[in-house]
């Protein structure tokens, strides 16, 4: 099982990559760029990949809407070769929010996207000329759309790599069975390991069915919060500290019958507190929606306790098929969360 670890939204290049360092000198295998509305990932990666040499460097996650087909292309290329063929490209809908309240752009079709964008990633890498008739993307475009001078182009560069591995994270049914039949890595939020199989286990199966042989086998990812403890009370903080941030995505994360997350969590059992958390946090009653979240959910979808508790969650996941465990550790400063890093890596092994 391989560990990684997400930055936060809010570091600076510099700070990371020193963190970074450290983290690949303790045998951490991999760390995820959030994007968001935040600095774009791609510039943390290529300053990050310039500080590393042996780790994978992740997107988590590109926007399918904020760059063509063609452009995530070159940017992954971009970025595997200055990393030396370390690179993976972590891509996603992301939600109405950010699309629409931060770039403006519509939120629309993101299963046929997907599956055009990831489509036309690997004929760039495989330096074919482009040539894409798809419902959202047409490459050339056709004259009657614009001058009329497009081309086909091929990548300029020869890639490191022509098979650049490609996570999609999605919720879901039939973004997950797509997933599952088209790409490297799948990456769900708020992993359930007791409750994933029930909630995405035929869209797994469906998706598995379709999958080229050349592959591989899909590669899970959960991304639990991680905070490893014999004191009850720092535990306790622990979970009390991962709260706000599942208020915010049960509450606030779209609106009353159109949020993915609360939807989540529903699904794991927890259908009224769910409905609850929704109320309070769109009622402007936040604190109260924080303190509505379940600390059984937080225990369930978090590695939050003593060494053998955390061990036994570590075999939980695995257990419910996930190949690789992208945390995010609950330390104060970078020697808490390398501390803590190091404490998963021992106990995973």
């Amino acid at each position: 099982m391989r560990i990684g670890m997400f930055l936060s939204y809010a570091g600076g290049f510099r700070e990371a990559a020193a963190e970074v360092a450290e983290l690949e000198r303790a045998g951490i295998d991999l760390v995820a760029v959030p994007e968001a509305y935040s600095f774009d990932a791609v510039s943390q990666l290529g300053f990050l990949a310039a500080k590393t040499s042996r780790m994978t460097l992740m997107s988590g996650i590109l926007q399918l809407y904020t760059r063509t087909p063609s452009l995530t292309a070159m940017t992954a290329a971009g970025l595997d070769y200055v990393s030396e063929g370390r690179f993976e490209l972590g891509i996603g809908a992301s939600g109405p929010q950010v699309i629409e309240g931060f770039h403006g752009v519509p939120y629309d079709a993101p299963l046929g996207r997907m599956r055009e964008i990831v489509d036309v990633c690997r004929m760039v890498w495989r330096r074919e000329r482009v040539v894409h008739e798809g419902k959202k993307y047409e490459i050339p475009l056709a004259a009657g759309r614009g001058t009329g001078l497009g081309k086909p182009l091929k990548l300029i560069n020869e890639p490191v790599r022509e098979r650049i591995p490609i996570t999609i994270a999605s919720l879901g049914p039939k973004s997950v069975e797509q997933t599952a039949e088209i790409a490297e890595g799948w990456m769900p939020m708020f992993f359930h390991p007791e409750r994933a199989a029930d909630v995405w286990g035929a869209s797994l199966d469906a998706g598995r069915a379709r999958r080229a042989p050349e592959l591989g086998p899909l590669d899970v990812f959960a991304s639990p919060a991680l905070a490893i403890s014999d004191r009850p009370e720092l535990v306790e903080a622990a979970i009390a500290a991962v709260k706000p941030n599942l208020a915010l995505y049960i509450g606030g994360m779209g609106a009353r019958g159109k949020n993915f997350y609360n939807d989540l969590v529903a699904s794991y059992g927890f259908t009224a507190e769910a409905e609850r958390i929704q109320d309070l946090y769109l009622d402007g009653r936040r604190e109260e929606a924080v303190a509505a979240v379940p600390g059984e959910l937080v225990r369930a979808i978090s590695l939050i306790g003593s060494p053998s508790e955390v061990a036994g969650r570590v075999d939980a996941f695995a257990r419910a098929g996930v190949t690789t465990l992208n945390v995010t550790p609950l330390g104060r400063d970078s020697e808490e969360r390398l501390a803590l890093m190091s404490g998963l890596r021992r106990i995973v092994g």
